[in-house]
């Protein structure tokens, strides 16, 4: 994949950094974490989302952006940040569509993220 298009799906400086400071092999074994937990968090969004919980889709999606953030998922962190914040006049007319790129781009991106990490370790 492309520099352009991987840095629009991961935070690659971020990643440079932790890589240097504990090792890719080190931040992989945090990113298999991530990716047991991650059908809970997506299906956490999806659920309040479908039952049109507001207060609690916000929520998880803070939780989702922190978690995302700290594994260096640029893109799925970004449109969970779009989604944490309910009081935006944006967010009625497109909190289903951010919250369709999540849950469409969420198992590649981690899929990327892990080529990514496997290659410097």
């Amino acid at each position: 994949m492309a520099t352009v298009q991987l840095e629009s799906i991961l935070d690659l400086n971020t990643l440079e950094q932790y890589c240097s400071a504990i090792g890719a092999g080190t931040l992989l074994k945090s990113v298999v974490l991530f990716e047991q937990l991650m059908p809970e968090y997506v299906g956490s969004l999806v659920k309040a989302n479908d039952v049109n919980d507001k207060d609690t889709l916000c929520a998880e999606a803070h939780k989702f952006k922190g978690a995302a953030g700290s594994v260096g998922l640029k893109r799925i962190q970004q449109f969970a940040q779009k989604l944490q914040h309910g009081e935006e006049s944006s967010w009625e007319a497109e909190h289903n569509a951010w919250l369709a790129e999540i849950v469409e781009h969420a198992g590649s991106d981690l899929q990327q993220l892990k080529a990514f990490l496997e290659a410097k370790a």
